[in-house]
């Protein structure tokens, strides 16, 4: 309890904080200046949280610690923000926010310490498990405070998530790959996606690298081969969004977005990486780097990110309003980590955040930031989305400044369970994971049958 007292007293510092960012000015930013780069992001980070914790007697906004208010986020989002403070610390060494993201992480575990809790089952899915997984892998590999002794440790969280995703994966349709839900009950269990099949191979990568086990590597080649025979990842790399599998992935939902490209990246910067710079992850990781310049138009200039699929005409939903925070992210992991990609990285993260901080000149603090980074003056449309996106590619230009991620062996202190997730105390390495039953899918399949084809056609009907 002592160590949730701090959180919320480290609340009162964020009200403070955020309401003398109330009159600021506009964001300004010099990338030739690392001081700059970081007192940009400390503004739009102040703007970030205060759609979390604002008021002074130091309470979280939705009332709950680890979530934002529902409508209009959900719960995945929330996880999405902490990973990117996390980041935020990494770039700054701003300790202002620690124990309030650590309380957060920490508080929604779930009883199982594997990010389950049951007032999320009627939202959660694989994907949204997995950007927990995504933000405390990140804390384990940047040495993130860790947390008390009696409290679940960053390495054995993200270690509980992966081997769960071993157990969901499905060989009965499709070959394979993660359902995007991980209920029967849920809307969409018959539709196998790419944020799902991209995270597991993201996450098996990262884990790979941090624990050297083999074994988390096979599991990323093993999704990611996946991926390449299905529609959802084409011989040329495109990366589309999903497929059904009650029709066995025959043909997949082609609309690109800038998430599904920066999951994709991160995972084969990291194989790159762990095998040593192989032609191999070269080609691939080359091969989709090449075709996020869709999210690049020539007609801004090919270096400023435009979320495409909806972002033009102002389509994007609340979560689509954060994409661009995570292809930011993890292009500019790849920079690091791969730095044969650097040279043509780096110019498009340095366009973005010049950009991204332009527009962050409207609202009540006179610093939030609008959505469509191509206008010089804010369009209005503003959230935690907005402001993730805006400070994820504004910290990205510090990339080449931070030390690279680290490993067992180089220094990372988080202590992890191979067997975390498993219900029980043996380490589970399954190459094949327990698949979903006739009798499961026939649940679900009641569910969905009628609303797939509203999935697979929803984002064109959207954006048309």
């Amino acid at each position: 309890m002592a160590f949730f007292r701090r959180a919320f007293a480290a609340l009162t510092a964020v009200s403070l904080y955020t309401q003398n960012a109330f009159v600021a000015e506009a964001v300004e930013l010099d990338l030739t200046q690392p001081s700059s780069i970081r007192a940009a992001a400390k503004t739009i980070a102040g703007d970030m949280m205060a759609y979390y914790a604002t008021n002074a007697s130091g309470t979280v906004v939705s009332g709950i610690p680890g979530l934002l208010t529902y409508p209009p986020y959900y719960w995945w989002e929330a996880g999405a923000m902490f990973g990117q403070m996390v980041e935020y610390w990494y770039y700054t060494n701003d300790t202002t926010y620690n124990d309030l993201v650590t309380a957060g992480l920490l508080f929604q575990v779930g009883p199982q310490a594997n990010y389950m809790p049951a007032n999320q089952s009627k939202d959660e899915g694989n994907d949204d498990q997995l950007f927990w997984g995504f933000a405390v892998m990140s804390a384990a590999e940047l040495n993130f405070p860790n947390p008390p002794a009696d409290q679940p440790q960053w390495l054995a969280l993200a270690q509980a998530i992966f081997n769960q995703m071993t157990q969901r994966w499905d060989t009965t349709l499709c070959s394979g790959g993660l359902p995007w839900q991980i209920y029967t009950f849920n809307n969409g269990y018959d539709y196998k996606n790419t944020a799902s099949n991209g995270g597991f191979f993201q996450l098996a990568a990262r884990l790979a690298k941090y624990t050297g086990n083999q074994t988390y590597a096979d599991w990323a080649t093993k999704v990611y081969n996946w991926l390449e025979q299905s529609p959802l990842l084409t011989s040329s790399y495109q990366v589309y969004d999903g497929s059904n599998s009650l029709k066995n992935c025959t043909d997949a939902d082609q609309m690109q977005w800038s998430y599904n490209y920066g999951i994709l990246i991160g995972g084969a910067a990291y194989m790159y990486n762990y095998t040593n710079g192989s032609t191999l992850w070269q080609t691939r990781l080359s091969g989709l780097l090449n075709n996020t310049d869709v999210f690049f138009p020539s007609t801004y200039g090919g270096k400023i990110m435009v979320e495409v699929a909806c972002e033009l005409n102002q389509k994007c939903d609340t979560d689509q309003w954060s994409f661009k925070a995570y292809l930011a992210r993890w292009m500019a992991v790849a920079a690091q980590i791969a730095p044969y990609t650097a040279e043509g990285i780096m110019p498009k993260l340095k366009g973005s955040a010049q950009a991204a901080a332009a527009q962050c000149n409207g609202g009540a603090s006179g610093t939030a930031c609008g959505s469509r980074w191509f206008q010089t003056t804010s369009d209005g449309n503003t959230g935690v989305g907005q402001e993730m996106s805006a400070l994820s590619v504004i910290s990205a230009n510090l990339i080449l400044e931070v030390a690279a991620p680290k490993t067992a062996v180089t220094g990372g202190t988080s202590k992890g369970n191979p067997a975390a997730g498993t219900g029980n105390g043996e380490t589970k390495n399954p190459l094949e994971g327990n698949p979903v039953t006739t009798g499961d899918r026939a649940g679900a399949g009641i569910l969905t049958t009628l609303v797939l084809a509203g999935i697979l056609g929803g984002a064109w009907f959207m954006v048309t």
